[in-house]
């Protein structure tokens, strides 16, 4: 029996129980018997059924943003946020499964004619994370069943709440086992990775991807991994530069994978990013600005990296937790200065309210500090000259870059990392890919 508490006060809220390996034969054979009819379907009439259930989350968003809340802790404005995205992700691939793009096709050879069929891969278990679980579940399933997988999602074991509302509704919009749910701890996830699908799209750790590969085999993988993104703050960064980081790093608690982890600016800046810095992110207090981090493995993470830094200068915030709140998963912002290139809280993804601050010697250096990780997710400039900041932004080892911004996202764009933060792409017509195959056919035209 899994016993989950509440981010909010650390209280039990929710006992289940796991799905066991016979659990997860039994919802593979059923993903594979629905496959075949609801790829038979044409893309328009996918394309409605997905519309109709982007409807239903709509229809039901303070019921879903209540759900997604219990499990995360969010602030009201953030789970509601999640769910209206979480429907307009649905709602772009409900179209963009309609606007397909292939190689050339036609004659391409002398009296043969070919073209290119894009198949869906079959039955894909996807496994998301705790920090957003139906964002990420819907970057995952969205372009999935688009194009005419099924689904198996395991949601994390702190947050099952939105994915079994989902797959409720799913299963009366779009048909039995098109989407399915398998709840439970990391062992239902491992039986769901190495049972028999087609496919596999994991939303996690780095830790937890190379383990999803190895168990994968030669099955196709989409891996989304950690972040510890840098941010580049350059001299001459716009004035808002500072209050954006702070916001940026404490929305969802700093539990984003995209989230700016590591700022890195040059001698001349150095002290005003500092100080700056630190009185933007001590403004930021917890449980009133943002929320607590989301289980008590998390906390204790933010709190063992945290005394294993040797940072010199320190800015922390305040915690204010509500009455009965006390023992939540609450941590303060902290902005750590002085600290060596290899400091756990620059080399580790402390995943919560922290922003470390490093000195680069030139530019050089600083695209070396910000490439010196082994993530490789996203990454932002600070600068007001244009061709400064572009070239900065091509050279940053990263699947996403932003200029004066960051964490600004769309479903029309890709995201996707490299290195350590995985391979794979979500968002976009781009991740239609992830969960097709090509076949090529090719037709003798002239008959002896």
């Amino acid at each position: 029996m899994l016993n989950i508490t509440d981010p909010r006060t650390g209280l039990l809220r929710l006992q289940y129980q796991a799905s066991g390996a016979q659990q997860v034969a039994e919802l593979v054979a059923n993903a594979r018997k629905a496959q075949e009819a609801w790829a038979s379907r044409s893309p328009a009439q996918r394309s409605k059924s997905l519309l109709r259930l982007a409807d239903r989350i709509e229809d039901r968003q303070d019921e879903y943003a209540r759900t997604l809340q219990a499990g995360t802790g969010k602030p009201w404005q953030e789970a509601l946020g999640e769910t209206v995205s979480a429907a307009d992700v649905l709602r772009f691939y409900a179209g963009a499964a309609r606007t397909e793009s292939s190689p050339a096709a036609g004659r391409r050879m002398e009296d043969r004619e070919s073209w290119v069929r894009w198949e869906p891969l079959g039955v894909i278990a996807a496994v998301v994370p705790w920090n957003y679980p139906l964002m990420m579940a819907m970057w995952r399933l969205a372009p999935a069943l688009a194009v005419g997988n099924t689904m198996i999602l395991k949601p994390a074991e702190t947050t099952p709440d939105t994915a079994l509302l989902l797959a409720a509704d799913a299963t009366e919009l779009l048909g039995e086992h098109v989407l399915s749910v398998a709840t439970g701890d990391r062992d239902t996830g491992r039986v769901l990775v190495e049972s028999l699908v087609d496919a596999i799209a994991f939303t996690g750790s780095t830790a937890g991807g190379r383990d999803v590969a190895r168990r994968a085999g030669l099955r196709p993988v989409s891996l989304e991994l950690g972040g510890n993104c840098p941010a580049l703050v350059l001299p001459d960064a716009p004035e808002y530069t500072y209050a954006a980081l702070a916001a940026a790093s404490v929305f969802n608690a700093g539990q984003s994978c995209a989230a700016p982890a590591r700022v890195i600016t040059l001698k001349d800046n150095y002290t005003e990013t500092v100080a700056r810095l630190g009185a933007a992110m001590s403004a930021l207090t917890a449980n009133i600005d943002f929320g607590p981090l989301n289980n008590p493995d998390q906390a204790a993470r933010y709190d063992e990296i945290l005394t294993r830094s040797t940072a010199g200068i320190r800015h922390t915030g305040a915690v204010k937790p509500g009455a009965g709140e006390e023992g939540g998963y609450w941590r303060p912002t902290v902005v750590l200065a002085d600290l060596p290139e290899d400091d756990p809280a620059v080399m580790e993804e402390v995943f919560g309210p922290v922003l470390t601050v490093q000195q680069a010697r030139d530019i050089d250096h600083a695209v070396e500090l910000a490439n010196g990780t082994p993530h490789a997710l996203a990454g932002s400039v600070w600068n007001m000259d244009v061709a400064t900041a572009l070239s900065l932004a091509g050279r940053l080892d990263a699947g996403e870059a932003w200029v004066n911004c960051h964490l600004d996202q769309t479903p029309e764009l890709p995201h996707g990392g490299r290195r350590g933060s995985g391979h794979g792409t979500d968002m976009s017509t781009l991740a239609l890919t992830e969960y097709q195959r090509p076949k090529c056919v090719t037709v003798r035209v002239d008959q002896p």
